[in-house]
């Protein structure tokens, strides 16, 4: 009896595990819902209401602009040198001839920028502020690491839709330090590199002189070399050359338009034209302005 009684509850279990089990799918009520659902996650939900909007109601998703810069820095025994070129680009459009891509941060920590204007200066700007906030609540230098993880936390948080591209060099009580941080967040420590569009020619100069034994007269000449390499040879970057230098002890300087490889050699003369050259047809003086009588005070 006992035996059977032990057959009967195991065929039960089995009957019951065999059978098809019903799962409730709760359907979110609001936002808060759904937003507790992707917890902890990216929330992908949108992409096929792209596409469909793609490809059915005719709407094209916007498309990155590509902006043109070059841009690099390299890292010495006791200081790390930074470079930029000085066009800014608006599509196939010069925008500025001479602009600023060499970025105070703190003192002791500069940046050279490629990508969207605009966020560049915000985004810098904003370092700026959080560092001298950092400064003068702790009553000790900024270090180059803070500001690394700082900006590589915020444009992570943007999935890359602050155009940042950074190359960011400090000398602090740990050394000098030469990073590159990507729109995305991601980060890189370097002895040299290079960014923006014209990135590859100026990175075939620094892998074939860079030494790390070179004085800082020959690294201002290095890095001035490859934007000079980046100018000539990328239809994004031209302009002049801007040099930043970071020591332990003067702290940061920039040097703008250390060199200017296109400068113009010519101007061309545009002679008045004669007088009598465009015929007057008529030449009226209005008074625009009524002039009253002057009031006298008496005594």
């Amino acid at each position: 009896s006992r035996l059977k009684s032990y057959q009967d509850s195991n065929w039960a279990e089995k009957q019951a595990l065999d059978k098809p089990m019903a799962v409730q799918v709760e359907e979110p009520q609001d936002y808060l819902d759904v937003l507790q659902s992707q917890r902890g996650g990216f929330s992908f939900e949108n992409c096929k209401r792209n596409a469909y909007l793609a490809a059915q109601a005719a709407i094209k998703p916007p498309t990155a602009m590509k902006s043109g810069t070059t841009i690099c820095g390299i890292q010495l025994k006791d200081a790390v040198v930074l470079a930029a070129d000085t066009r800014a680009t608006n599509g196939p459009m010069v925008a500025d001839k001479n602009c600023e891509k060499l970025h105070h941060i703190a003192n002791n920590i500069f940046c050279a920028g490629a990508g969207t204007a605009a966020d560049l200066q915000h985004t810098t700007e904003l370092m700026e502020s959080q560092m001298e906030l950092l400064r003068m609540a702790t009553g000790t230098q900024p270090r180059t690491c803070t500001v690394v993880r700082r900006l590589s936390s915020m444009l992570f948080k943007y999935q890359g839709y602050i155009g940042c591209a950074l190359v960011l060099g400090g000398v602090d009580v740990t050394g000098p330090h030469l990073y590159q941080i990507y729109p995305h967040g991601s980060t890189d420590c370097l002895p040299f590199t290079s960014m923006g569009s014209g990135s590859l020619a100026a990175m075939s100069i620094l892998e074939a002189e860079y030494n790390e034994n070179l004085s800082v007269e020959d690294g201002k000449k290095l890095v001035a070399k490859a934007i000079r390499a980046g100018i000539f040879n990328d239809l994004g970057s031209g302009g002049n050359v801007d040099v930043c230098v970071i020591t332990k002890d003067g702290g940061g300087q920039i040097f703008r338009n250390y060199e200017k490889p296109n400068e113009r050699k010519f101007k061309a003369q545009h002679k008045a034209f004669p007088i009598g050259t465009t015929p007057v047809i008529k030449t009226e003086i209005m008074k625009l302005v009524h002039v009253e009588e002057d009031v006298v005070m008496r005594d």
